[in-house]
C-alpha cells in the first residue's frame, strides 16, 4: 500500500506527518506520502480520513 497526497489540495497543515510520521512527511509546504510499512496500514487510513481537506488517498501497489 502507498499513501498519495494530492498536491493541489494539500494545505500543508502537517497533521498527517504528526499523526503518522512513518508514512507522511512535510516537503517544503506540502505533505508527501510514502510506501506504507507493514503494521501501519490502519494508522495511514485513519490519518487519511482525518485530513481536513481530504487530500490523501491510500492505494494498493500492484507488483
Amino acid at each position: 500500500m502507498k499513501a498519495i497526497v494530492n498536491q493541489d489540495n494539500c494545505i500543508g497543515c502537517g497533521l498527517c506527518a504528526g499523526d503518522c510520521p512513518e508514512v507522511f512527511e512535510l516537503n517544503g509546504d506540502k505533505a508527501q506520502g510514502k510506501e506504507i510499512p507493514a503494521g501501519k496500514e490502519d494508522a495511514a487510513k485513519n490519518t487519511a480520513a482525518n485530513c481536513p481537506v481530504q487530500a490523501i488517498e491510500i492505494v494498493e501497489v500492484v507488483k
